[in-house]
């Protein structure tokens, strides 16, 4: 008996696995068309109305059977038993079988990286992957608790499964190559928003930034991470849209030393989870001209922000840090602060500067 039921079984998901969904609808259509025409012959009249025979198609078809509507009569009795349960039955098994077998499909390249992600725009890409930092720079994205609500897509090259299941807001897929025109498509490079590049070595980060710089959009950003000054130098000659970061530890082991106390002024600068926070704010184009000193003073005093500084590219690479308080600003600068959380362009009242 297991040995029937065992082939039946492999039987029945040879047939679901040859099915398409188009065969399955047209199979089903007839069937209910069948059905109604048959029960129309009987004079069902009580269930011919579209609304209540696919109601009552339903719930007798699969069995669930509610007794609410059922054929009252001889002929329509014998069509429900001799064609529209036993048929309609398997339809409803094959079908079942069919949508646990796209679900079963769908969770399995969610959960090995097959996914195709064209289809969003606007949202995060982290290229990279690094057991604790990067699901530490996850945790600083999302502690931002006025973040534009982002999709954060983790592209890996690693053979693994999807770390970060735990969050919601990552998608996660795995590429062959970082610098593969139609690897790069399955991430939405061209629409999106920011880029973070955290290779496995300065050599695999370069080459991937140098690659995704011509390929965003205008208003898109790349952060990249390197060890080597050099390298990062380099690449900020070439591609003026990649902001490159290189470790700090030596300057902050000497900053600690000369003034102690300086390492915890770095971490509540750099971290959303806990403190005021470094952020940046970019001037809208049509406020006229104004002083860094009025403006220090109007977010300090409306937003409990104290400014920083001030850049005239979003990569920060022509900054003035401390001013004097006459400095000019103008529209499309960006401007750096620290506060307890973000300020939106929206919430600042730009007119009574």
């Amino acid at each position: 008996m297991p040995i029937v039921m065992k082939r039946m079984l492999l039987q029945i998901q040879s047939h679901i696995n040859r099915a398409s969904w188009q065969v399955l609808v047209l199979a089903t259509v007839s069937h209910m068309l069948l059905t109604w025409g048959l029960l129309w012959l009987a004079q069902e009249q009580a269930l011919l109305p579209f609304s209540t025979f696919v109601y009552y198609y339903v719930v007798t078809t699969s069995t669930v059977g509610y007794g609410d509507l059922s054929a009252v009569s001889e002929l329509g009795r014998w069509v429900v038993t001799l064609v529209q349960i036993p048929f309609g039955l398997a339809l409803f098994g094959v079908l079942l079988g069919k949508v646990g077998q796209e679900i079963t499909i769908w969770v399995k390249k969610a959960m090995k990286g097959d996914k195709d992600f064209s289809h969003l725009h606007d949202h995060i890409i982290i290229f990279g992957w690094h057991s604790t930092r990067t699901e530490k720079m996850i945790e600083f994205i999302l502690a931002d608790n006025k973040r534009i609500e982002r999709r954060i897509i983790l592209a890996v090259q690693e053979e693994m499964e999807h770390p970060l299941l735990r969050y919601p807001q990552v998608d996660f897929v795995r590429l062959a190559s970082f610098t593969d025109d139609t690897e790069l498509s399955r991430t939405a490079i061209q629409e999106a928003d920011k880029i973070i590049v955290d290779g496995k070595d300065d050599d695999h980060t370069f080459t991937t930034a140098l690659k995704l710089s011509p390929m965003v959009k205008d208003t898109a950003h790349i952060s990249a991470h390197f060890i080597d000054e050099t390298k990062a130098q380099l690449l900020r000659v070439h591609c003026a849209n990649v902001e490159c970061s290189t470790s700090m530890s030596a300057e902050i082991l000497v900053r600690s030393m000369q003034d102690p106390g300086s390492s915890r002024i770095q971490e509540e600068l750099l971290s959303t989870l806990r403190g005021d926070t470094q952020f940046s704010l970019q001037i809208p184009s049509s406020l006229a001209a104004c002083e860094f000193g009025q403006l220090f003073m109007f977010f300090k005093e409306h937003h409990n922000a104290t400014l920083l500084g001030v850049a005239h590219d979003r990569s920060g690479q022509d900054m003035d840090l401390n001013p004097p308080l006459n400095y000019a600003l103008k529209g499309g600068d960006f401007i750096h602060y620290i506060a307890p959380q973000r300020v939106l362009e929206k919430e600042v009242a730009w007119e009574q500067l």
